[in-house]
């Protein structure tokens, strides 16, 4: 029982420092310049979701981990919201939104099956389908793929990520 509770600390504690650095992956500027995505809660909950994906695709084989970063990925849209204002009344109503936005992407992100499928999936969710901003979808879903390849190399005991850099100075 005890081994039992401190696999599950220790997933705790490298979900957290894995969360930290999705987070602050997804808050690069160059998202937001270069790329184009919306400044807006909409967009960085978009930028997150993708970010947790690749995480998620990553320490897919580790149950307890797994399940461990989405905890912690939700406890980051909870003090989110509350930092907005929002109470206890909304907040179930307002994280049921959120999950099923979250968990709909992922599956999105997911069933991609090629590059071109997964530039469409992010064009649909994070662009909310702008067709002006395909070549933006199709950088942005460039990089997620080299972001994935390069976390496939990062050991995921250190709780430490690499996405690598984020496209900027423009759209290739």
């Amino acid at each position: 029982m005890l081994n039992l509770l401190r696999r599950n600390a220790d997933s705790r504690a490298i979900a957290r420092r894995m969360c930290a650095a999705l987070m602050a992956q997804a808050r690069q500027p160059a998202f937001f310049g270069a790329l184009q995505v919306p400044d807006s809660m909409d967009g960085r909950f978009d930028l997150v979701v993708l970010h947790a994906w690749l995480v998620l695709e990553r320490v897919a084989g580790e149950p307890r981990l797994t399940q461990a970063v989405i905890d912690e990925v939700f406890l980051g849209f909870d003090e989110a919201l509350r930092e907005l204002g929002t109470g206890d009344v909304g907040m179930n109503r307002r994280l049921k939104t959120m999950a099923s936005a979250f968990y709909g992407r992922l599956a999105g992100y997911r069933e991609a099956s090629s590059p071109q499928r997964l530039a469409e999936a992010i064009l649909r969710n994070v662009y909310r389908g702008a067709a002006a901003r395909e070549v933006q979808a199709n950088a942005l879903a460039a990089y997620a793929l080299g972001a994935r390849d390069r976390l496939r190399r990062c050991e995921i005991a250190s709780g430490e990520l690499d996405f690598g850099p984020v496209p900027a100075g423009g759209v290739p």
